[in-house]
């Protein structure tokens, strides 16, 4: 079982990390059910009462280390987005249903990713992430690509990426730049 205490909150430049609470239901509810967010992700079915049954399940897994789902917010905690780390292993992690909004500040695209980097490589662990994306998301596509992500394979549905640690710490000081620049 892992300490989730170090990776409960993690703060960057303009963003905040925070682990889902069951009152964060109506919220990932509305934003899982909008067709200008949730084109790329599967799909979601029920009410907000079972969105909230489903945060209060998954913080068993939470509490076990092997998931940690995070609520985006802007640094006046206005939620703007969601993220998930998943099929934690020794050595890797996979991230996905990233959603930022429309309350989204300048650059959370690449603050949330450096965020979600830092609880990966430096809070669990990991050498590597590992994820997917679908081969129609061309924003997400292009933006793994600008961060130097390998493709390493694909199919008819998805692109897969490996991200090395070693290619984050080459590049976060120049990440950590373009957040504070305006």
């Amino acid at each position: 079982m892992r300490d989730v205490s170090s990776i409960a909150r993690i703060e960057g430049p303009n963003l905040t990390l925070r682990l889902i609470r069951p009152e964060d239901a109506a919220y990932v509810y509305a934003l899982r059910n909008n067709p200008a967010y949730n084109t790329h992700l599967s799909k979601v079915t029920g009410t907000v009462a079972d969105q909230r049954k489903w945060i209060e399940d998954y913080k068993s897994r939470e509490a076990l280390g092997q998931e940690f789902y995070y609520v985006i917010e802007r640094k006046d905690s206005t939620r703007c987005g969601l993220v998930r780390l998943y099929d934690i292993e020794a050595e890797s992690f996979t991230w996905g249903s990233w959603i930022l909004d429309e309350n989204k500040p300048r650059k959370a695209a690449l603050e949330s990713a450096v965020l979600i980097y830092q609880i990966g490589f430096e809070g669990l662990g990991c050498v590597r992430a590992v994820f997917d994306v679908r081969n129609d998301n061309t924003h997400t596509l292009s933006f793994h690509r600008r961060l130097k992500a390998r493709e390493v394979g694909s199919d008819e549905l998805n692109v897969y990426f490996v991200y090395e640690q070693k290619r984050f710490e080459a590049d976060r000081t120049h990440y950590l730049k373009l957040l504070s620049e305006n």
